[in-house]
């Protein structure tokens, strides 16, 4: 059922139906043709080639990726196309961008010129769409000099990019945005065999440059899924993935997703929501760090431990610190550890339920009272936490309740990877087991609405009639606080699924003053199947351009 993945590096097609299911090639030809077409008509050229990543959705493990635990997504269909040419006709010492997007009037055509060695320059009080690019030529750039020497120089490159991943929808459009264009930019720069790992690391680093502190899961989503396979996703000790088949069952499932239609913007809201919520898991990482340091007497021990988290201190850095280096100090202060046995699961309920709240005993703590109790001052706190990288405008943190769902979240990952390994202990039929595998999604949503506060009515509304018409496990998917929604639904459900979330939350709601479109409504709700990873298609070699692509199965760019 699981397939370790070795060191791998980014695939180059010959043809769509090694990149998107068969069902979906006819669709997305008609779309790659309009593409190559565009760059012609911008640019009077033929790009030589084109970068493709795909956005994700998050079956389960919400707001852990961060606290570097295990995670479960799966790439989508939707993706970001970006289609390039690279050459050398600037100035000495210069190279130039010109990038415009398909979408023209939406996404403004830019051009400037950067200097040859320039760490490239990202205003993160602006939100320009092109601010996603540069991040992942910034991070490009770097990792080309280290590989080509200090001599090295950038190529003049036209870019033009498409995107069908929903914006603000839960959905990661940005790591699919930074993740394409890093991809193209490493390609088109002359590195032909991009390494899936380095390429997720680089996307990881260069989302965080534009305001936005990323854990990690929705890059390596985008880069490494393939066709047919959730993705798990483990951080420590390094960053590794197995792909996973789901068992055959009858009824057999499907995943649904569904849109709010409510945006999710991490870049705007980050201040307020997501990057608010790194800052109180990594407050409670502090605190619940300062109780393992005899030697500092109940104060931070200095240096402090460092991983590759956000803000370099996490809660599972201090989960494995407790059961990895648990001496007679730790046993005597915390008695109930030692009755735990050695099992994930068993150690994880023990942090969920006794160790957070015997230690954070209080609903909210204030900066003043975090500070004190870690024995530094606030400006400590601040400058190397709360506004460490994106300032956080908060003096009050709900740690406990944080914690709590980040460590109850990590168990229901195991335990679904579990039932993923096991499959259905007979007797019990496949519906049984399915519904415990449903169970865990909900529990998922229950603790992102009372423990993670992350998401939203709406959100709420829709997992409500999804259940009600048939979903077996419903929760929000992506950030939260608006966005999408997944669903586990067996494949007989999905019609009566639909039609509850027309008839109840689409057919009156109004975007602008304006009612949804039958098409809005029809595209809001699609049956996801998992999907293929970042990869390049190759154009350069095409005799015929964009009419090699063809529309029929297989056949594009034959």
């Amino acid at each position: 059922m699981e397939k370790p993945v070795e060191v791998e590096t980014v695939p180059v097609h010959e043809n769509l139906g090694g990149i998107y299911h068969d069902i979906e090639v006819r669709g997305e030809s008609e779309r790659w043709t309009s593409l190559y077409k565009g760059f012609e008509d911008v640019f009077e050229l033929s790009p030589d080639f084109i970068s493709r990543s795909p956005g994700r959705v998050n079956i389960i493990g919400e707001h852990i990726d961060y606290s570097l635990f295990p995670v479960l997504p799966m790439a989508i269909h939707a993706d970001t196309l970006v289609a390039m040419k690279t050459e050398r006709r600037g100035r000495e010492g210069y190279f130039k961008i010109e990038i415009a997007n398909l979408e023209g009037e939406q996404f403004p055509k830019e051009s400037w010129e950067e200097t040859s060695d320039s760490e490239i320059a990202i205003d993160e009080k602006t939100h320009a769409w092109t601010n996603y690019f540069r991040a992942g030529l910034r991070g490009s750039l770097k990792l080309l000099r280290e590989k080509n020497g200090a001599d090295w120089r950038p190529r003049d490159m036209k870019v033009m990019v498409h995107g069908t991943v929903p914006p603000a929808g839960g959905l990661s459009s940005s790591a699919a945005l930074v993740t394409a264009c890093a991809l193209a930019i490493l390609y088109g720069q002359g590195m032909k065999k991009v390494e899936k790992l380095e390429l997720t690391r680089l996307a990881i680093e260069s989302e965080r440059a534009v305001g936005v502190n990323s854990g990690g899961m929705d890059q390596s989503a985008s880069v490494m899924s393939q066709k047919d396979a959730a993705l798990y996703v483990q951080f420590t000790p390094k960053l590794s993935v197995r792909h996973v088949e789901f068992p055959k069952m009858d009824p057999s499932l499907v995943f649904v997703i569904a849109q709010s239609f409510v945006k999710a913007d991490k870049k705007v809201s980050g201040p307020f929501h997501y990057n608010l919520r790194v800052v109180e898991c990594t407050l409670a990482a502090l605190m619940l760090l300062q109780q393992l340091s005899p030697e500092a007497e109940g104060k931070l021990p200095h240096p402090l431990p460092q991983d590759d988290s956000p803000l370099n201190i996490s809660l599972g850095t201090v989960f494995n610190i407790f059961w990895d280096t648990a001496d007679d100090y730790t046993r005597t202060k915390f008695p109930d550890a030692t009755k735990v046995d050695d099992s994930m699961l068993q150690r994880l309920d023990y942090f969920a339920n006794r160790f957070v709240d015997e230690v954070l005993p209080s609903e909210t703590y204030s900066k003043k009272e975090i500070a004190q109790s870690l024995g530094v001052s606030e400006e400590y706190l601040d400058h190397n936490f709360i506004k460490k990288r994106f300032p956080v405008p908060a003096e009050t943190f709900r740690l406990r309740d944080r914690a709590k769902h980040v460590f109850s979240e990590a168990a229901r990952v195991y335990k679904f990877m579990d039932l993923l390994e096991s499959g259905p202990k007979r007797p019990e039929t496949d519906l049984e087991f399915a519904k415990r595998l449903g169970d865990l999604l909900n529990q998922s949503q229950q603790s992102c609405i009372n423990k993670f506060d992350c998401s939203a009515r709406e959100l709420d509304r829709i997992c409500l009639y999804a259940r009600v018409a048939g979903s077996l496990g419903s929760r929000l998917t992506g950030a939260g606080w608006g966005g999408a929604t997944v669903h586990l639904v067996p494949a007989s459900k999905v019609n009566s699924v639909r039609a509850a979330l027309r008839e109840q939350y689409y057919k009156d709601m109004s975007i602008n003053g304006e009612r949804l479109t039958d098409k809005q409504i029809e595209d809001a709700v699609i049956v996801s199947r998992p999907g293929s990873g970042s990869a390049i298609f190759s154009t350069s070699n095409k005799k015929d351009g964009y009419k090699a692509f063809g529309n029929e199965v297989g056949t594009w760019g034959e």
